[in-house]
Formats: structure tokens, C-alpha cells, sequence
């Protein structure tokens, strides 16, 4: 199939961007990397009278640090998660979870902030501005608004993003000298979309967690804040009793659907595999 026919406007600022997309009311998308955009717009599962393309506005562009924030453009590329220098001091684990996002050509193009606007709960950075307890900074027709990552994903692929509004950027927490990050993903072969993944940041006391963020994906309609297990690991030490607690009380925060390839009993089971198989990791680091 192909496209029906459209409209485009370059867009040289987020005022310009979001004229347009008020001109055309719901008639109107925004396009950056385009790596889901385009292929539902080949399946004419997607049929706007006019694309807005963003990709030429500077700010969104820029990875900078803001106090105890760092703030990533929502034009942010899956390949600069790679290499950017203050993403890995920063954000690490963004960093670690970057090379799982599907394969080199999509995260050239693809972007950050597309990924999270799009909140496709099999994918890895969703999930991850999640754990990390990440504000999504938001331009609109009424102006400029933060939302907490937490309030941000509502169900399958709806968020807190209203018509006509456009995600600006990514403002994370700094990584500090006392925390620890895991990731993984379990997926029949690199590349595929996950069957479970997990990524989780720990703060340390000496050998306890003082505080941990758990997030899954793959698991529901939304990337999932394991909070039951966080509660489990609070104030303890990781020794394979805690960590074997932690793996019971992940079914508390699961319910995932049965679907025709992975019965939901059988990505309970990864889920809990791979929660272990993280939690070990921290165990490791001191």
C-alpha cells in the first residue's frame, strides 16, 4: 500500500510547529524520525491532511545539563544515546539500554522523544524515563508544562500528551556516585521487539538500598514501575533470600496479557528470571 496523499510544512520553530498543527486541528501530525509514523502511514493506518516536520528546530536538538537535571531535546537520536558524552555520565542508563533499541539504520533516524510520544510498551526508553523518575517538558497552544513520567503513560499508546501539543524534551534526574543501574531484555533474537525487559536504578547506603526504580517493559499495555519488589528491597541487603523475596513479589505488580505466541504465565516466569538476574548484578557492585 502507499500513503494517501498530504501535505508537509517544514516547521523552523515549536510556535511554527504548533500554528500549523492548530491551522489543520486534528487533521495534522508531527514528524521527526518517522520510524513508526511512516510505515503506518504505508498501511494507511494513519491518514493526516498535513505533516508537520520538526526536525529542523533547533531546540530540540540540544543535550544539556540544568542543575540536578539533565534535559534531553526530544530530537535527541537513538545513536547519540550512544555516544554522547554527558548521557553516559548522566543518564547511564539510558546509555545501557540505547543498543537494544532495534537495529543501527532505525537508531540513526529514530528519536527520543518520538519513542517516548509514542509509548510503545514493548520499547526500551519509555520504560526507562520511567525508572528514572524523568519530566517530560511539553509545548502546547496554552503554553509550557512538565509532567512526571509516572503520569505520563495512560494506557496503549495514549499519554498525557493532548491534541495539537509537542514533546519538547526529556528531563532527567543526575545520575549520582552511589547508584547503580541494570539492564536486559529477554528476545528471540537481537533486534526483535523484548519478550520481558528490565532496567533499574539502586542508591546505595554502604551494602543496602536506600532506594531503588524498577520499570518493566513488555509486560502490559504501559511500561510498569515494579513497586511491590521496591518495597521488598528497600533497606535491605541484596543476598540471594532478598533477591528470591523480591522475584515473589513480582506478580503483585504483572498482569500481563495471554497473547498467541507468549502466554501471560510464561512472561511472568522471564520477568522473573530477569529480575533476578539484575538484581544479582547490583548484588556485584560495591
Amino acid at each position: 500500500m502507499k500513503a494517501r496523499a498530504f501535505s508537509y510544512f517544514r516547521a523552523g520553530t515549536i510556535d511554527e510547529a504548533l500554528a500549523a498543527h492548530a491551522d489543520a486541528g486534528d487533521d495534522a501530525r508531527f514528524i521527526a524520525g518517522g520510524q513508526s509514523l511512516v510505515p503506518a502511514l504505508a498501511l494507511r493506518l494513519q491518514a493526516p491532511r498535513i505533516l508537520i516536520d520538526i526536525n529542523h528546530i533547533d531546540e530540540l536538538r540540544s543535550v544539556r545539563r540544568e542543575g540536578e537535571w539533565l534535559r534531553l531535546g526530544a530530537l535527541t537520536r537513538h545513536c547519540e544515546m550512544l555516544t554522547e558524552p554527558l548521557v553516559a555520565e548522566f543518564a547511564p542508563l539510558l546509555r545501557a539500554a540505547a543498543p537494544f533499541v532495534a537495529h543501527p539504520a532505525i537508531r540513526n533516524r529514530g528519536t527520543l522523544g518520538g519513542s517516548v510520544a509514542l509509548a510503545d510498551p514493548a520499547s526500551e526508553f519509555p520504560a526507562m524515563v520511567l525508572a528514572l523518575d524523568a519530566e517530560i517538558e511539553i509545548a502546547g497552544p496554552s503554553g509550557r508544562r512538565c509532567v512526571k513520567a509516572s503520569d505520563f503513560f495512560i494506557d496503549l499508546f495514549e499519554t498525557a500528551l493532548a491534541p495539537g501539543e509537542l514533546l519538547v524534551a526529556i528531563r532527567v534526574p543526575l545520575f549520582r556516585s552511589n547508584q547503580r543501574i541494570a539492564f536486559d531484555e529477554l528476545a528471540r533474537r537481537r533486534g526483535d521487539y523484548a519478550l520481558v525487559g528490565c532496567g533499574m536504578i539502586a542508591t546505595l547506603d554502604r551494602d543496602r538500598i536506600a532506594d531503588i526504580s524498577i520499570a518493566l517493559f513488555s509486560v502490559g499495555n504501559v511500561p510498569t514501575r515494579a513497586r511491590s519488589v521496591e518495597a521488598v528491597l528497600v533497606g535491605s541487603s541484596l543476598d540471594a533470600g532478598r533477591i528470591a523475596a523480591a522475584q515473589a513479589a513480582l506478580s503483585a505488580d504483572l498482569a500481563p496479557a495471554d497473547s498467541d505466541d507468549v502466554p501471560a504465565a510464561m512472561r511472568v516466569h522471564l520477568a522473573r528470571v530477569l529480575l533476578g538476574r539484575l538484581l544479582g548484578r547490583l548484588g556485584e557492585v560495591r
